[in-house]
C-alpha cells in the first residue's frame, strides 16, 4: 500500500477525514466527500470491503469521475473497508496503491478486522470528546467546517434549504474544476457571493 486515510461518514459523526498518511490520501478522501460517491461510500452502504485492483483498466461505472481523477493522480488501485459498530455506520478506512494490485482473502479479512477495531476507537473517541468538550482544542487540518459555514451563508443568500445550498457549492466546484473546500473558503471570506447572481455561477469580488 502507498497510503491510507481514516474518515467518518454519514449522519452519525459527519463526514470528515480524521487521518491521512499523505496529501494524496487526503485528496482522495476529499474528492469522495465532494462527489458523494466512491469506494468509501460503497463500503459503508454495503457493509463490505470494496476492492478495485486496477482503476485505469477497470474504471467503476458507478463512480467514473472519481476513478478518472484518482487514476490521473497516479493511483493504481483503491481499497475501502467499512467501520461499523453493530448497526452504527461510523465511516471507512481507505487505502490506495500507486500500482495495480489486489488483496487475497486473508489480507482482506485482516484489513476488515483492523477497520472494525479502528471504528470502535473512533466512536469511543467521539463520545469522550462530546462528554468533555474542550473549546481550546485545535481544529483538525482536515476539518470540513468551512463547508458547513459556507452552506449556511449560501442558504441565507439564496433563501434555499441547507441541502440545496450544499448543492450550489458542489455544482460551482464541479463547474470551475475546484474542490468544495476551496469554493467554501471563498464564500466564507466574502470573495464569492451568490446573493446577486442569477446564473448559478456566483459573483466574485
Amino acid at each position: 500500500m502507498s497510503g491510507t486515510a481514516i474518515s467518518t461518514l454519514g449522519d452519525l459523526l459527519g463526514s470528515e477525514t480524521l487521518y491521512a498518511s499523505d496529501p494524496l490520501a487526503a485528496r482522495l478522501d476529499e474528492l469522495q466527500f465532494d462527489l458523494g460517491i466512491g469506494p468509501c461510500w460503497d463500503a459503508l452502504r454495503t457493509a463490505r470491503p470494496v476492492i478495485e485492483p486496477d482503476l485505469a483498466a477497470h474504471p467503476r461505472s458507478t463512480w467514473p469521475v472519481f476513478s478518472e481523477a484518482a487514476a490521473a493522480d497516479g493511483v493504481g488501485s483503491s481499497f475501502a473497508f467499512p467501520m461499523l459498530v453493530g448497526s452504527l455506520q461510523v465511516g471507512a478506512v481507505d487505502m490506495y496503491s500507486r500500482r495495480p494490485m489486489t488483496l487475497d482473502r486473508v489480507q482482506t479479512r485482516q484489513a476488515a478486522s483492523l477497520a472494525d477495531l479502528v471504528g470502535r476507537l473512533v466512536l469511543r473517541r467521539a463520545l469522550v470528546r462530546a462528554a468533555v468538550a474542550d473549546p481550546e482544542e485545535p481544529e483538525s487540518p482536515f476539518s470540513r467546517r468551512p463547508i458547513h459555514q459556507a452552506s449556511g451563508m449560501v442558504l441565507a443568500q439564496l433563501d434555499i434549504s441547507a441541502e440545496d445550498a450544499r448543492l450550489v457549492i458542489q455544482g460551482h466546484a464541479f463547474a470551475t474544476g475546484r474542490s468544495m473546500m476551496e469554493v467554501s473558503r471563498d464564500v466564507v471570506d466574502g470573495a464569492l457571493d451568490f446573493s446577486a447572481d442569477t446564473t448559478g455561477e456566483g459573483r466574485t469580488r
